[in-house]
């Protein structure tokens, strides 16, 4: 799954399904550097509630 076009595009109907989106950045791969910016500092604000690494995941879901 590429973050910049098959993630990008499920997490952003998510979003309309009101669902809570977070995007774990170091968990999502694309073919240059370039198209994960855009993945992850330009597109993933505009659909994500959270865009985290795998470390902050892990630390959010065992306080709960």
């Amino acid at each position: 799954m590429l973050a910049n076009t098959c993630i990008e595009v499920t997490a952003r109907y998510a979003t309309e399904l009101r669902y809570h989106v977070t995007l774990v950045k170091d968990a999502t791969a694309a073919f240059s550097s370039e198209m994960m910016h855009a993945a992850h500092e330009l597109n993933g604000p505009t659909y994500a509630h959270s865009i985290v690494d795998t470390r902050e995941l892990v630390e959010a879901l065992s306080k709960t």
